[in-house]
Order: structure tokens, then sequence, then C-alpha cells
């Protein structure tokens, strides 16, 4: 079995795609840091970009010094590094007594890695100029893969939704069918993307199921399916809450999926074990209803206010009911604020390593909040409870 240094000898070269330290022990203020090669006065480098709050910042060095700086933060500051590589992928997990566990995966070469200059123009996972058969149906592209100026926003949002999803390539399995599902797909563009992304461009070998209540949404998404070859990705009629079709998944992707709609589906991706939760939550109505403390009546009297509060309140927490399930969780901005004011993205990554829900409960009775994930999650818990005994 390989040591540290020995795995990051082997990890850290020119087929490096990219890789992410995660699960900080917060002693430096900094979340996370993802790393990608660069090519910087000729030589190949590799910048560090540390999130730190809403700041991101950025380092960068050479071989040598890029493995000694990772193996000073396992030590110290974090508790997972992540890595992508062109043939081999791997992680490295430390427990709370500073254990490290190295898991290594080799595989068949599925891209060249390109290296970009330091000094680069924005690169976008689809590129503009090479034409995508869904996109020209939406009218972002046409058909010679230009992107249509009125649509650009569009187009960036679907590369935006698209980087997420390469953050946590690292997690889903390159040996099996990955199995992913969608609740709530509505018009489905950034499911096709996920689809055309994972399965066309990097060849994961992925099912995508599909779940909305509106039948001729899913009659038409089935129908491009088909016409554009795409013989694992399903649309299907049906409630988030009462769907059964699967007993495990991989990821479970939730997109504006309305009011508690988002809660059962976080609920359920909690009960099937995903390793990846992917929510942009939408029109939060619960806790707004429910919200009652003296102390913020001066703020809670203005309508506008109360509304935002409730929302932002909502996802965080959602958020950390999922990290007392075992998930890391971040709220990340999706897009921009003057296009939608429904531009949270909830990403929850599963470690098995519980945080503690007791600040969190003391706010929801302070506030008089009743949120239904945690109702969900407290009926999930006990049923298992009660199937042990």
């Amino acid at each position: 079995m390989k040591n540290l240094r020995e795995y990051l000898e082997e990890q850290i070269n020119e087929n490096l795609i990219q890789a992410v330290l995660s699960a900080s022990r917060n002693k430096n203020g900094i979340s996370k840091v993802k790393i990608r090669p660069i090519r910087l006065k000729g030589q190949i480098c590799y910048q560090a970009s540390a999130t730190e709050g809403t700041k991101v910042l950025h380092k960068n060095y050479e071989r040598m010094q890029l493995i000694e700086y990772l193996e000073a933060e396992l030590a110290e500051n974090f508790g997972q590094f992540q890595a992508q590589g062109a043939m081999t992928d791997g992680v490295v997990l430390v427990s709370k007594k500073g254990k490290m566990t190295i898991k290594q995966k080799h595989h068949a070469p599925v891209e060249k890695v390109q290296i970009q200059a330091h000094n680069r123009v924005k690169q976008y996972i689809l590129k503009e100029g090479v034409p995508v058969p869904f996109l020209i149906d939406l009218g972002v592209m046409n058909d010679q893969g230009k992107i249509v100026h009125a649509r650009y926003d569009k187009f960036r949002q679907i590369n935006r939704f698209l980087e997420f999803i390469e953050d946590i390539l690292p997690r889903l399995s390159r040996e099996r069918e990955v199995t992913i599902l969608d609740f709530g797909c509505g018009k489905s563009y950034l499911t096709f993307a996920m689809y055309y992304y994972l399965r066309e461009l990097k060849g994961y070998d992925v099912n995508i199921i599909d779940l909305d209540l509106k039948t001729d949404v899913i009659e038409k998404c089935n129908s491009l399916a088909l016409r554009y070859g795409y013989e694992k990705l399903h649309f299907y009629h049906g409630d988030i809450a009462d769907y059964e079709g699967v007993s495990s998944v991989d990821m479970v992707v939730t997109l504006h999926a309305c009011d508690t709609a988002t809660d059962y589906a976080l609920a359920k991706a909690v009960e099937w074990g995903a390793e990846v939760i992917l929510s942009v939550p939408c029109c939060q109505h619960e806790v707004n209803k429910q919200i009652r403390n003296e102390m913020l009546e001066s703020v809670l009297r203005y309508g506008i206010l109360k509304e935002r509060m409730s929302a932002l309140i909502t996802d965080a927490v959602r958020a950390n009911l999922l990290g007392s399930k075992g998930y890391e969780t971040q709220i990340l901005e999706f897009i921009d604020m003057e296009h939608t004011p429904k531009n949270l993205l909830i990403r929850a990554v599963k470690t098995g390593k519980k945080s503690d829900i007791a600040s969190t409960q003391d706010m929801l009775a302070a506030l008089n909040i009743h949120p239904t994930l945690a109702r969900l999650l407290n009926e999930d818990q006990k049923e298992q409870q009660g199937g042990r005994q």
C-alpha cells in the first residue's frame, strides 16, 4: 500500500486534470482548495485556488512544492483530497485521529489533458464553435455552433452547472454504471447538458432518470433523447415524494423543485445513500409562514425582508441537516444575481462524518420553525431503528 508521498508523486504530474482539498478543519479559514495544472513561462506549474469566505486566492507551485504543500495541508488543515487524472483517479481520507486512507483507481485514458496558459481567457466546458444538438434545439447555438447573442446567459448558466459536476467527478465510479436521479427536471436543458458532458465528453457509463409532473414535458424530452441517441436518459411522470423506482443512487439532482418538494428530494437522496446531491431550491414558502421571533419583529414586519430571510434560513437549515447525516455541504452561487433571485445551489458530498446539529435545533426552536426536511429525516431514522429491533 502506498504512503501519502508515493501516492502524490504518482498522481501529481502532467496527466493531472484537477484536484480538490476539502473537509476543512477550519483552522486557517480556507474551506476548499482547487488545483489545476497551468503553463507558466513555458513550464508546467500547478495553480491552487483557495476559497476563503467569498474570496478566492490563487498561488502557483512547482511540482515538488505542490506535493510538500499537500502533505502539510492534509496533516494539519484538511480531511480529504480528491484527484482526477487522465489515467488515474484517487482519494485521500484523513480521520480525526490523523489516520490516512488512500484509494486509487487506474482506468483507460479518456482524454488528453489540455494545460491552459496562466492568463487564459475564460474556458467553458461546452465550447463555442462545436455544435451540440440540444443547444441548437434550445436556440442557444446555431447550426455552426455559434452562440446566439440573446441566449448567451443561458450558455453561461449551463456551463456553470457543469462546473459543479466537474468538481465531484472523482466521486463517480468509472468501473460500473452510475445512476443519477433528477427530480423536477422541467424543460431539462441542464439534464441534457449533464448527460452529454458525463457520457459523451467524459466517457462515464451513466443512467439518468428524470421525474416530473408535466406529461407534455416528459413526452417531448423522451422524444428528444431518442432523436439524439441518448439511450440511457429516461423521463418519467411521477411525484418526488412517492417515487420508489430505485433502491440506491449515486447522485441526486433537484433543480427548482417547488417549496417542500426540494425537501422530499433531499430526504430521498439521504435514504438512498447518494454520494452527491446537487439542489437548486425554489419557492420557499414553508419557513415564511412559520417564522416568528419577538426580537426580529422589526425585520419580519417587512414582507420582502421576511421572504428573503426565510429563504436563506431554509437553505442553511437544509445544508446543516444534510451535514448531520454525514454530508460535507456547501452553498454556492449558481448564476448571477441579475438573472434570478433563485441563485443558490446546495452541494452535498457524502463523507460519513456527521456534524453536530444542536445549534441548528436551537435556532429552529427560537424562530418557531418546523421544516419538512427535519421531519422526514427523523422519520427515516426512526424506521431504520425500528427495523434493527
